[in-house]
């Protein structure tokens, strides 16, 4: 193989190990963890997925706020308050940790397994 070869290798692991890897400074949590804080007003709940997922399955207090729509809706979130964020399995919601995280958010939560998850 030649050098560019391995440049295209190199830059498609990358890409996809990038997809994958944690946000820094986002925390993981399990569904459970997430339903002792539902009750906190101090929390916003966020639901990335799309408005039929939610409207077929989806748990108070959470707001829609789509994945492909976080970045012109932030402005509806409060930075100082922690953000948890949910979707169906937990990748799109990881996406969006790394939209408000980009935005200026500084605790944000990711719902480990997603709605999948919910008990």
């Amino acid at each position: 193989m030649d050098i560019i070869q391995w440049l295209l290798i190199a830059i498609v692991v990358g890409f996809v190990f990038s997809r994958f890897m944690p946000v820094k400074g986002v925390t993981q949590m399990t569904v459970q963890e997430v339903k002792n804080k539902l009750k906190d007003r101090k929390v916003q709940f966020i639901d990335v997925r799309t408005p039929q997922e939610y409207k077929t399955n989806h748990q108070k207090p959470f707001k829609n706020i789509p994945l492909h729509e976080l970045p012109n809706r932030c402005n509806e979130l409060d930075k100082q308050k922690e953000v948890v964020v949910i979707c169906q399995s937990g990748m799109r919601s990881m996406r969006a940790a790394k939209v408000l995280k980009k935005q200026g958010f500084g605790k944000i939560t990711n719902v480990k397994g997603g709605m999948g998850a919910w008990l």
